[in-house]
């Protein structure tokens, strides 16, 4: 049909847009959610029509050749080559411990690069408020990320809603306090649970995914492989006086990072971390800014802003960074620092 147009008209994507299997339904197919929605509605419409056409007479369709006018319709092709794509569009991302200020934000920027955003939180209203902050067709799912039952179920909805997985930010953590020499056990193991484990069980849970998603590959250059982003900590490079539990359980992550990217680089699986500081966010609160402030014998504001750079560093600085840390991709097992700049904190 194009040799009787001259050769003039560029050829469109020929992946099956709808896809009907007997004994489970009309599946629609799409570079985003939003397109699969809107080919699932064409596709609800044509069952409709025809069904419809079928009770009076008979549906026939157009020959190929009117087909193909159509389908490459002058306007519709100019149409298509201004159509522009997000660097990130169609991605699916899962961001635990989304419904904070972090994990709000981190979903918002990674929304606005195109990405279909999965927030899993235990505060549901929390999780709802990101979910709506980033996009419309964000979801939220409930999940206590240190049960592996919890994350298992998590997993298996994210796949029927999305189909697949494309980046992990795991980023759910909790800063439990106490002197290593008088800590109690079960404070220990708590923040074991929250700080270590349950990275480990995400991470584990999507490197299956990122695995199944390539199982059919043979040719190893075309391995779709997958993402995991790890927010770490200043605490593990540079600990902090009560802070034990937590920075001993950072560092703990940041050498999971690690072990992840040298396994798991053969499979186009790229592990990469965050290691941010003074953020005002759930583990950052204002009484505890206000506390440390007072014994260091500074401002608020000075606390804050007390690094190199003299600034206070934003959640957007920090979601920034995963960001760009997704986009890298010759990259895997790098430390992205965001604090302002300090000396003890430094990989090197």
């Amino acid at each position: 049909n194009n040799h009787r147009l001259g050769g003039t008209k560029t050829k469109l994507d020929p992946i099956p847009r709808l896809i009907l299997i007997p004994d489970v339904g009309l599946i629609s197919v799409g570079e985003n959610k939003q397109s699969a929605i809107i080919t699932a509605d064409i596709g609800e419409a044509w069952v409709e029509t025809l069904l419809a056409a079928e009770s009076i007479g008979e549906f026939f369709p157009v020959n190929e050749s009117e087909t193909f006018d159509l389908e490459y319709w002058s306007l519709e092709q100019a149409k298509l080559a201004k159509k522009s794509t997000s660097e990130l569009n169609g991605h699916v991302v899962v961001i635990t411990g989304g419904g904070g200020v972090l994990g709000s934000q981190i979903a918002k920027d990674f929304s606005n690069k195109g990405a279909e955003i999965v927030i899993l939180d235990l505060d549901m209203e929390a999780a709802r408020k990101a979910a709506n902050f980033s996009s419309k067709h964000s979801i939220c799912i409930k999940c206590d990320v240190t049960d592996k039952y919890q994350v298992n179920q998590a997993f298996h909805e994210i796949i029927l809603r999305f189909g697949g997985l494309d980046i992990l930010v795991s980023n759910a953590g909790y800063a439990l306090q106490g002197d290593m020499s008088e800590i109690d056990e079960k404070t220990f193991r708590q923040s074991m649970e929250i700080n270590l484990f349950s990275h480990q069980y995400m991470a584990q849970k999507s490197v299956e995914i990122f695995r199944t998603q390539d199982k059919l590959e043979e040719d190893k250059s075309n391995l779709i492989g997958g993402q995991l982003l790890f927010n770490i900590s200043k605490q593990a490079l540079n600990p902090g006086k009560s802070f034990g539990a937590y920075g001993i359980a950072k560092s703990a992550l940041l050498a999971l990072m690690k072990q992840y990217a040298v396994e798991e680089g053969a499979n186009r699986i790229r592990s990469n971390g965050v290691n941010a500081d003074r953020i005002k966010s759930g583990l950052l609160t204002p009484e505890m800014i206000k506390s440390r402030s007072v014994a260091r014998g500074v401002t608020q504001d000075e606390y804050m802003s007390g690094n190199l750079l003299n600034l206070e560093v934003q959640p957007s600085d920090v979601s920034n960074a995963f960001v760009s840390l997704s986009m890298m991709k010759k990259t895997t097992g790098a430390l992205i620092t965001v604090d302002g700049g300090n000396v003890a904190a430094m990989v090197r």
